[in-house]
């Protein structure tokens, strides 16, 4: 069941996204080469736990254990921080991470370069980036929740580059996973209405090679399946009667550093 939110919940929703968004701003300097994951890692649970009631809401969920889900080039979601996950020059680092404050949940992710990368990496970047702005712009009152997947897809479409299909965005609350469902395909004017006082995680998920996918043996990554490189962006973002507002802060530049 889809549960709406007020505009004081939205508030309190927004509040812990922008703890999110102030976490993104300190790692965008940290991604670099010769970092691990783990690193990462423990920076981001210090600063989470830092303002006041907040909680890495990954941390534990499922059983997973880690606060930042950190995926590396093919590493498509759910890649396991790690000392012996080193970052180096030319890879891409998708990092996914949410926050729980005074019982409400925002999740968000970011892909950033590491160092310099290749033009095929950056394209990558760039097509997921904008993929993630035109679904927002999508996600209005009185559309579709296949509008959504269908603005992604106008994107991808003509780039060579294939949109995950195993994975979608959900629904954000007091739960970090809530309905409905938010694929990255779909048809204009099919799917769910979009209503006032939804709070949807909206995330492509875009891979250079093949749109198919597999779990690797610890039970949580997923990587492509031809081992080609993946990217990832996610916003957790309130549908108003003024549009759709971002929850998370702004999406970073992905510009090769």
């Amino acid at each position: 069941m889809v549960e709406l939110k007020t505009l004081e919940e939205i508030e309190q929703m927004a509040r812990g996204g922008q703890i999110v968004g102030d976490l993104f701003r300190e790692l965008e300097a940290r991604v670099a080469p010769e970092v691990s994951t783990l690193q990462l890692d423990a920076f981001a649970e210090d600063f989470i736990r830092s303002h006041g009631n907040a909680i890495p809401v990954f941390k534990g969920l499922y059983g997973f254990p880690g606060s930042l889900c950190t995926s590396i080039n093919e590493e498509v979601v759910h890649g396991i921080p790690s000392a012996n996950r080193i970052l180096q020059e030319g890879d891409i680092l998708s990092i996914d991470v949410g926050v729980k404050l005074d019982g409400w949940c925002s999740d968000s992710c970011r892909t950033f370069p590491v160092g310099e990368v290749d033009e095929v990496k950056q394209r990558l970047l760039t097509a997921t980036r904008e993929a993630l702005e035109r679904a927002i712009e999508a996600a209005v009152c009185g559309g579709h929740v296949g509008d959504i997947g269908h603005s992604v897809e106008s994107v991808v479409e003509g780039t060579g580059f294939h949109i995950v299909r195993d994975l979608v965005g959900h629904g954000v609350g007091r739960t970090v996973h809530e309905d409905p469902q938010v694929p990255n395909r779909g048809e204009r004017g099919r799917g769910i209405l979009l209503r006032e006082g939804m709070v949807l995680a909206i995330e492509p998920m875009i891979a250079v090679g093949t749109h198919r996918i597999r779990t690797l043996s610890d039970k949580w990554t997923m990587v492509t399946a031809d081992g080609s490189p993946s990217a990832h962006f996610e916003h957790t973002v309130a549908l108003t009667a003024e549009g759709p507002r971002i929850l998370t802060g702004e999406v970073s530049s992905v510009s090769a550093r």
